[in-house]
């Protein structure tokens, strides 16, 4: 073939091993498959590399090298340097993409170190054979291939042939075809293109050769390496999208997760706002309730009483006396259990005397009705708080209460008060049963704890469920100093209602 013609040859042949490497550095970081991105680096420096040696080889057919006449020898010794260096990092990928595990793939650095070693011993005999000078270029290149390319072809092949595996695995049939035709071309650039190299003293290259190729074929043997380069550039950078693919899949995925849980949460606070009208209306009826049976009947007594003590005022003074001291009774009895239906309400020791000491007349109110033994822990300095914060942690001690009576059979409560630099820290333990406090299914909420869960979020904190079988169950909320409140908790409602 002319010079004209093998030029055109090896520059494409070139340009589509250097445009498969730069494709590679741009494109090839991007996968989540560490495996992957790891061997594509070798591979992007093959690319580049044996780009390099061809558009060498070119620049020396055409002479146009800076004092190639002088120097030819050191330009040949600089392309067969590259080209050596470029066979290495393709048995760098190839053994790479083999590795199993991370391990492996440490032990798979090995393979070019030991290819290195064996290229050096070989060039150091065809040395000592045939001695230096212009004889050992032809020489180089030929050993180069037969030591070199041939077999980091054979592994880039075998590691194509392994990611297609891995890509069916993966649902992405499609890169995985790319990359078996890739894993083609590589075997045909390496079992068939190396294999016919420059004639030299070294057998078989004294019979198989390129000479014998074009009296075979027709065609130079470049043109046949050139179009394998081609085919490999084309499927390598195809399966190369797989990485977009996989991209936006993620984002699919993410997607779809953050829809689910919004989804989620808003199925959630729905269920909440139905039982917190819920619970206001149970608490309406409460109250109307109590009113009417404590409250309504001692007022009824109280009339029916005053008018009895007006008719025996003037007829028997003592009896009215008797009478009008037992309405006192009564009256006292009336205004304790008005009292007592106020505090539940909202108790006064909240607003007047704050936090610590609402939590302890709560937990004394507690201990009158049940046998539990609460201590309450303060520590730090108290400091004024937002009346959002207060009625927060005041209601979300009064929930984590109301779950020790009603659930936990236990024996002892510890509430534990910190007002620490930057939040306020809650803590209510108890030694009862305890329960699984992993993750409860969707449809299955506990409300009280989501309920305590939803007053700390809102206030810009958080809260966390600690519990194990049989290990008892603690109750964490910690509520920074400056969190803004999104809605009020200035609400009506009792925890535990």
């Amino acid at each position: 073939m002319d010079h004209p013609a093998i030029v055109i040859v090896f520059f494409f042949y070139g340009l589509a091993f250097y445009s498969m490497g730069l494709a590679i550095l741009l494109e090839g970081g991007r996968g989540s498959d560490p495996r992957l991105r790891h061997a594509l680096r070798p591979l992007a420096a093959f690319g580049l590399l044996h780009g390099a040696n061809e558009w060498l080889e070119m620049f020396v057919i055409l002479g146009v090298l800076p004092l190639q006449v002088q120097f030819g020898i050191v330009w040949e010794a600089i392309r067969l340097a590259v080209l050596s260096f470029s066979f290495l990092s393709l048995a760098a990928f190839g053994s790479s993409l083999l590795a199993a595990d991370e391990r492996v793939r440490r032990l798979s650095l090995l393979v070019p170190l030991l290819l290195a070693a064996a290229w050096g011993f070989g060039l150091l005999a065809l040395r000592g054979e045939y001695g230096v000078g212009e004889v050992m270029v032809p020489l180089t290149d030929v050993w180069t291939r037969y030591s070199l390319a041939i077999p980091a072809s054979v592994l880039a092949s075998a590691g194509l042939v392994a990611q297609q595996r891995r890509f069916r695995q993966a649902g992405m049939a499609q890169f995985g075809r790319d990359s078996l035709w890739s894993a083609l071309a590589f075997a045909w650039y390496g079992l068939i293109g190396q294999v016919f190299t420059t004639a030299s003293a070294l057998p078989p290259s004294n019979v198989v050769n390129q000479d014998l190729f074009l009296d075979w074929f027709g065609f130079p043997v470049q043109l046949l390496r050139g179009a394998a380069a081609v085919f490999s550039a084309v499927f390598v950078i195809r399966f190369l999208r797989a990485f977009e693919v996989e991209h936006q899949r993620q984002i699919a995925e993410l997607q779809a997760t953050r829809l689910r849980e919004a989804e989620r949460r808003e199925a959630l606070r729905a269920e909440l706002y139905r039982r917190v009208v819920g619970a206001q209306e149970a608490e309406r009826q409460r109250i109307a309730r109590e009113l009417h049976d404590e409250t309504g009947q001692s007022l009824t007594a109280l009339g029916m009483g005053l008018r009895a003590a007006e008719r025996s005022l003037t007829t028997d003074p003592d009896k009215a006396g008797q009478r009008l001291r037992e309405l006192e009774g009564l009256v006292d009895r009336s205004l304790n259990e008005l009292q007592r239906l106020l505090a539940d309400l909202r108790p006064s020791h909240l607003d007047d005397l704050g936090l610590p000491a609402a939590l302890r007349w709560y937990a004394g109110e507690v201990q009158s009705r049940t046998p539990l033994k609460i201590m309450v822990e303060v520590f730090g300095e108290p400091r004024a708080l937002p009346a959002a914060v207060n009625t927060a942690l005041f209601r979300i001690a009064q929930e984590a209460l109301t779950n020790v009576v009603r659930h936990a059979e236990a024996a002892t409560v510890r509430v534990r008060l910190r007002f620490g630099e930057e939040s306020i820290d809650l803590q209510v333990e108890d030694d009862g049963r305890g329960f699984d406090a992993r993750p409860i299914p969707d449809g299955m909420p506990a409300w009280g704890l989501v309920g305590i869960q939803e007053r700390a979020t809102l206030l810009g904190g958080t809260a966390r469920i600690r519990s194990r079988p049989g290990e008892g169950t603690r109750v964490e909320v910690a509520i920074p100093y400056l969190g803004e409140p999104q809605v009020s908790h200035e609400d009506p409602i009792a925890a535990g209602r």
